[in-house]
């Protein structure tokens, strides 16, 4: 058996968590390394630290998959005056890769806010706030004998799904006419003379930056010369990109114990909240990391409580009584992250070790 290559492991976790749903002021992708290289080993992380790079080392591990990258901003110098110089310092001389999966694996259904769903036991979980323009719709005109090759290529290459349904497709029945000129190969009709064809007009949704992709291959497969087509931006939301989570517990809890619920699912040992409102909890908003922004839509969405970190003081007056507000810490809200990516990894490639790290890079410390 081949043994895979950084880039095979790479383009897996793009196509599952894809870049192009990265927010703007992200870096994911791969920081440090040669794509090229065999895989020896993974090191799944939450952060990337000279730590970290050490047990990569000692774990012959040579490439590291982190949720945090360790560059965010262009480095000018790279001479080891922080910790993120040293860190990309060592990776570089110990031919360690380094790659990040953050902001866009937080924007997935099924990434990062769904397994907090999942750890706290939620059902009917959805995007929270889905986000719109990241959808197209492709319109392409094909003769009867076609359809079938086109439909499969454009499938494969991404388009016709629709939340948990895939092959989804519109298809209507029409006449197309058009006139060869002098240069054509036509591969119906002759040249200067009007043909009349029976088509299917084929509609498939597909995302935005999957449109070159979708586009050449329904081209290879269809056997018109010059096929024609339309290609929409559309503003529909997309239900599985977008950020944060929603969902119910299997029944209501008292404050208390929902507190002491998501104390133990978390692994944490506090959460600061706002004030309870002597109401049961049952829907339950959840932004892992910084979620402060997502308040009004958690308001939107009825939850009774909702679950993030990195919250300021003044911030914790914005629930004014809507829900209740549960800080669990950055580190504590996407720590579990690790073992979102080591599953997917494990399932995926079985010719190489998949470690979840062991060395603690919380920044923050706790004195009880």
């Amino acid at each position: 058996m081949t043994t895979p290559l950084i880039r095979d492991l790479t383009r897996y976790l793009d196509a599952w968590a894809p870049p192009a749903y990265q927010e703007s002021y992200d870096n994911a992708g791969l920081i440090v390394g040669d794509p090229n290289v065999p895989v020896t080993g993974v090191l799944v992380s939450l952060d990337t630290t000279e730590a970290i790079v050490d047990e990569a080392i000692e774990k012959g591990c040579n490439l590291i998959v982190a949720h945090h990258p360790i560059v965010f901003k262009g480095l000018k110098k790279i001479n080891g005056k922080n910790y993120v110089e040293r860190t990309v310092i060592k990776a570089i001389k110990n031919d360690i890769a380094v790659f990040a999966a953050h902001t866009n694996l937080d924007s997935v259904a099924g990434g990062v806010n769904y397994h907090i769903a999942s750890r706290l036991g939620l059902q009917n979980v959805q995007i929270l706030a889905p986000k719109s323009q990241t959808l197209s719709k492709l319109v392409v005109y094909v003769p009867e004998t076609d359809l079938p090759n086109v439909l499969a290529s454009v499938y494969e290459a991404g388009a016709g799904q629709i939340a948990n349904y895939d092959h989804c497709s519109f298809r209507v029945g029409g006449t197309g006419t058009f006139r060869p000129l002098d240069g054509a190969r036509p591969v119906v009709g002759e040249v200067a003379k009007d043909e009349i064809v029976s088509e299917q007009r084929l509609e498939v949704l597909l995302p935005t930056y999957l449109e070159g992709t979708v586009v050449r291959a329904m081209q290879q497969a269809h056997s018109y010369e010059v096929p024609a087509y339309d290609l929409y931006a559309l503003n529909n939301t997309n239900q599985t990109v977008g950020s944060g989570a929603v969902g119910e517990l299997p029944e209501a809890l008292d404050e208390a114990t929902w507190l002491q619920h998501l104390k133990s699912s978390m692994n944490v040992t506090v959460v600061r909240h706002t004030a309870l409102r002597n109401k049961p909890v049952q829907r339950v908003a959840i932004c892992g990391g910084a979620g402060s922004f997502l308040l009004s839509d958690a308001v939107r969405a009825g939850a009774d409580a909702f679950v993030t970190a990195d919250y300021k003081y003044h911030e914790f007056f914005d629930a004014d009584g809507r829900t209740i507000i549960c800080d669990i810490g950055h580190y504590e809200s996407e720590v579990f992250t690790k073992d979102l990516i080591a599953q997917h990894l494990r399932e995926k490639f079985t010719t190489f070790a998949v470690i979840l790290a062991g060395t603690d890079t919380n920044p923050v410390r706790y004195f009880f």
